[in-house]
């Protein structure tokens, strides 16, 4: 049975597909968000922080991302679901060659998860609908909202590119979420 990697880009649905696959397969889920809040209270000094500087904390939890994989994609009886946007598949690829994974597809079920199809005006929107106290965003304002927004749609562009070159699965989840959602479920049942 292979463990799953979900990632994409921002408030596409990765963790909300993750805890559907916890209720519905019993997979673990491991969030790299949390991984890097980890890091970034434990280690400072590795420069792995939340909501910074993303490429550079992608590139420097790369390496550790890379042997968790490796370590736990050959132990028997781990299910787990790896979850998140911080990964660089450039830096991970080459240590997990180290763990005989050339090709992450044939080792994991690889989904890649964007919002291709939403206009700045709906992701602030969907912003200010669904934000909760614990969400990053939660209280900014609308000039904020929009900048990040900005951000969020050039960052999904290129997530898609990045994930499509590694062989994953893209769903857009723009329109229909969590019917998408839902069907991204049905179609691991039946690769497993």
């Amino acid at each position: 049975m292979k463990n799953i990697i979900i990632a994409g880009a921002s408030r596409a649905g990765k963790s909300t597909l993750a805890g559907k696959i916890n209720e519905e397969l019993n997979y673990f889920v491991i969030n790299i968000d949390k991984l890097v809040a980890t890091f970034g209270g434990a280690y400072p000094q590795l420069d792995i922080r939340l909501n910074w500087n993303r490429e550079k904390t992608t590139n420097n939890i790369a390496p550790f991302l890379g042997h968790f994989l490796g370590l736990f994609s050959s132990a028997d009886g781990h299910k787990f679901v790896l979850e998140g946007s911080y990964v660089n598949f450039e830096k991970i690829l080459p240590v997990l060659q180290t763990y005989g994974i050339e090709e992450l597809k044939n080792h994991f079920l690889c989904i890649g998860l964007v919002q291709n199809k939403k206009t700045v005006d709906e992701f602030v929107r969907d912003f200010k609908k669904y934000d909760t106290k614990d969400d990053w965003t939660h209280g900014f304002s609308d000039d904020d909202l929009k900048e990040i927004a900005e951000d969020v749609i050039s960052f999904s562009r290129d997530m898609s590119e990045h994930l499509a070159k590694y062989g994953f699965t893209v769903y857009d989840t723009s329109i229909e979420r969590e019917r998408v959602l839902s069907q991204i479920v049905e179609d691991i049942k039946s690769m497993l």
